[in-house]
């Protein structure tokens, strides 16, 4: 027998066949498609320093894994704010990532303005490493330790002075710490990046700074520079002769840096969670960890959840250590 559909049952009966052919086709997921062009990972400080060199490392390896280039693109200027006011304004859709370092923790309750929320405006993605600072000095400082050095300036009271990656950046904050606990006036010496600054102190231009070991270990081991004392709690094993400062005398001192990975705001999270799991496994790959230890840094490779929750109590840890010794912006 042979039934006849009227319009509205027949147009009701393409419907239900649309739907059963949808349901049937997978719906297009972003996160399976990227990335499809290009990444552009924004290190906000000048090439050469601890952020670049960790950026670069990791870029070369997402590259090789999904067969699409990973830029380094740097954008040093206003201790990293220009870098990563960039990256918060640029379209969410993973194709421009951030690599930030402690110091942007630092920068939310030093710097008077900030174009951008930290904690609102940017997405965490995962913390990269963590990485004690080493106080360095040039070697014509008569001042074979910590103790030492303390004496000398105050023997002659402003006549140091110590250089930073920028005004307000965790450098600054550790040499400013470290007068403050010491009771020893120093001069600080702001540069754009942690590299003009290193060159700096190899040239004797400046007589100390507090840099990180991957920037700081090659000068040392060649005699340019001479290493006092590592500012995490506890000594790190790649330098275990070094004391840490509150071994050298320095009580209460503390200063851990790290870098993470950011992504704008309002990447869907299928994006960051693609990019969690292989930036995480770029980490844990012993080759990278190996380079990276190597060079005084420690791998972390977090959940997002976790560095964001890093990233909020270390802005509060920094707001409180600034509010105690009175550090202003230069």
């Amino acid at each position: 027998m042979r039934i006849r559909m009227r319009g509205s049952y027949r147009r009701l009966a393409f419907v239900a066949l649309v739907a059963i052919m949808g349901a049937a086709t997978p719906a297009p997921v972003f996160a399976q498609a990227y990335p499809v062009k290009p990444i552009r990972l924004i290190v906000p400080f000048a090439p050469g320093g601890g952020t670049d060199i960790t950026a670069r490392a990791i870029a070369l390896k997402l590259s090789e894994a999904w067969g699409q280039q990973v830029l380094v693109d740097n954008r040093p200027g206003a201790n990293g704010t220009i870098g990563v006011d960039l990256a918060a304004k640029s379209a969410p859709d993973g194709y421009t990532l951030t690599m930030i370092s402690s110091s942007h923790a630092v920068n939310v309750t030093l710097l008077k303005t900030v174009p951008y929320d930290l904690l609102k405006d940017l997405a965490p993605v995962t913390q990269a490493t963590r990485q004690p600072y080493a106080l360095v000095i040039h070697p014509s400082l008569p001042a074979k330790s910590v103790k030492q050095l303390v004496a000398l300036a105050k023997s002659r009271p402003g006549d140091l002075n110590y250089g930073s990656s920028g005004t307000g950046g965790l450098s600054h904050l550790a040499g400013a710490l470290f007068g403050s606990l010491a009771a020893i006036k120093i001069v600080h010496v702001p540069y754009k990046g942690g590299n003009p600054a290193m060159i700096d102190v190899i040239a004797g231009q400046i007589q100390m700074l507090f840099s990180t070991l991957l920037q700081a270990a090659p000068h040392v081991k060649s005699g340019r520079l001479r290493a006092l004392a590592v500012t995490t709690p506890k000594r790190w094993s790649g330098v275990p002769e070094l004391p840490t400062m509150v071994e050298a005398g320095v009580p209460g001192y503390e200063v851990t840096q790290w870098y993470g990975v950011l992504a704008p705001a309002r990447v869907p999270p299928d994006v960051i969670a693609r990019l969690n799991k292989e930036l995480t496994r770029i980490l844990r790959d012993p080759e990278v960890a190996k380079r990276l230890a190597a060079d005084g840094a420690e791998a972390v490779g977090s959940t997002p959840e976790e560095f964001g929750a890093h990233v909020r109590s270390e802005v509060a840890k920094y707001a409180k250590i600034i509010g105690q010794i009175g550090l202003k912006a230069d």
